[in-house]
């Protein structure tokens, strides 16, 4: 058994080691930008960057629904697309294995996603006005 567990975390030393040189890297590459980089800061440089414009309001101001419905859409369809994506790659062998429980697995997945579409919609979420 104890053999089994050292077996099993060995497998997982690349993945171990691919996590270290990527922080490595990157506490590297931010210290030596902060050592050996200029150092000039000015008004210009510490104001916050708005697309080149200067800013307008404070922090603290209300920003409408919409923008919050646009983030939460693509993340509904970003994972729509990331699980029914490899599952229709792959429905064909899935379905001679499991048979027609993948298939009305997925087909409610679906049914809660477009439930979820279809309540922003009717909410409003794709009027622009």
């Amino acid at each position: 058994m104890e053999s089994q567990m050292n077996g099993a975390l060995i497998d997982y030393i690349p993945i171990f080691m691919v996590f270290i040189v990527a922080i490595g890297f990157a506490v590297v590459t931010v210290l030596t930008s902060k050592l050996f980089g200029p150092q000039r800061p000015n008004s210009e440089k510490v104001s916050t960057y708005e697309s080149g414009m200067k800013p307008i309001g404070t922090a603290t101001d209300r920003i409408s629904i919409k923008y919050y419905l646009v983030a939460i859409f693509f993340i509904i369809f970003d994972l729509e697309v990331i699980f029914v994506y490899p599952w229709a790659v792959q429905f064909s062998s899935l379905f001679k294995e499991h048979g027609m429980p993948i298939f009305t697995s997925m087909v409610i997945f679906l049914i809660v996603f477009e439930l979820g579409f279809l309540y922003a919609w009717k909410k409003g979420g794709f009027r622009w006005d």
